[in-house]
């Protein structure tokens, strides 16, 4: 985006801006914290999960306002506008909980130990169902829009439908583990229902900062990786777009959306991969051969697909009339 579509933007949704604008700064707050406060969490920094999700929530809200900002029949733009506030409500409750747990120095997720920390985990239970309709509700309206190219479009859709997927995994994490059943019928008590680790317990050796385990299975990872498909093809789109004076079968708007198309799809596959390998107890950084073949089938096809755009692209090039010009053909 240039600085004026940025200005534009925010204009159009300033309640998006100003959570953009709260996050980037609560980003920066965190990092001292990680910095200059000692105590850890789960065995990470405790000041790690809050700057984690500011900066999430930072590029959610900017690339929100940006897509809500495309939308240009009044009537639908009021719908995506009302979803972009409660985007920006929801996660902003949703950090007040985290890092008010943060301040106490206990576990946000997953802990129901006391009475306040099972209102607090319900609360955010609620944000992360809240979140998910408000941008399925943009979606839906991004859906209908006619007047987008169809690269931007279909970078647009996907990265909302890829998001959607990753924000769903989430749920995946909500329910009482095997472990966590089965100390309950020893104790009586469950002071934590849900986990993120599979196969292993929270807060074992993980990668650095992100904190995902290297002993068994996470299911943060394809969490991770679906959410960020709305920040992720819409930049691709750019790419493209920047390429397309150097490269001739990227002039024409067709071939980008179908090479977005192709993304798209292979994000998709590369969060349901990733998924699936968390919930057979497979750590990241230790791929079976079951997981590294679905790996290399979806690199292929991949690779293939892209291949069959671009080729398809440039025979259609050398039978049309010779062009310099972007046209969307």
């Amino acid at each position: 985006m240039d600085s004026d579509t940025i200005r534009s933007t925010a204009r159009d949704h300033r309640v998006l801006a100003v959570f953009t604008g709260a996050m980037a700064a609560l980003a920066v707050v965190c990092l001292a914290g990680v910095a200059l406060d000692p105590r850890l969490l789960g065995g990470q920094p405790i000041w790690a999960k809050p700057l984690k999700f500011s900066v999430s929530f930072a590029l959610y809200g900017a690339t929100l306002a940006w897509m809500i900002s495309l939308v240009a029949a009044p009537a639908a733009r009021r719908w995506a506008r009302r979803a972009g506030v409660v985007v920006a409500v929801a996660g902003t409750v949703e950090m007040v909980a985290i890092v008010g747990q943060v301040v106490r120095g206990r576990a946000s997720h997953f802990n129901v130990a006391t009475a306040l920390d099972t209102a607090i985990w319900s609360v955010m239970g609620t944000t992360i169902v809240v979140l998910w309709v408000a941008t399925a509700t943009v979606g839906v309206v991004l859906l209908r829009e006619r007047t987008l190219p169809a690269d931007t479009a279909w970078a647009v859709r996907l990265g909302l439908g890829v998001t959607l997927l990753g924000m769903a995994a989430a749920f995946l994490m909500t329910g009482p583990t095997g472990a966590q059943i089965a100390a309950a019928q020893d104790t009586g008590a469950m002071p934590t229902v849900g986990a993120h680790a599979v196969g292993v317990p929270d807060g074992g050796a993980g990668l650095p900062l992100v904190g995902w385990s290297t002993t068994g299975g996470d299911l943060r990872i394809g969490h991770f990786v679906g959410l960020h498909a709305l920040q992720g093809l819409p930049l691709l789109g750019v790419l493209l777009l920047l390429l397309a004076p150097r490269v001739p079968v990227l002039r024409r708007v067709g071939v980008r959306a179908r090479l977005i198309g192709v993304a798209g799809t292979a994000w998709t596959g590369l969060t349901v991969l990733l998924v699936w390998q968390a919930l057979r107890g497979q750590s990241i950084i230790a791929p079976d051969a079951g997981t590294l073949v679905a790996a290399a089938v979806l690199v292929v096809a991949t690779l293939a697909g892209a291949v069959a755009v671009l080729r398809g692209g440039a025979r259609h090039d050398r039978t049309a009339t010779p062009t310099t010009a972007l046209e969307p053909r």
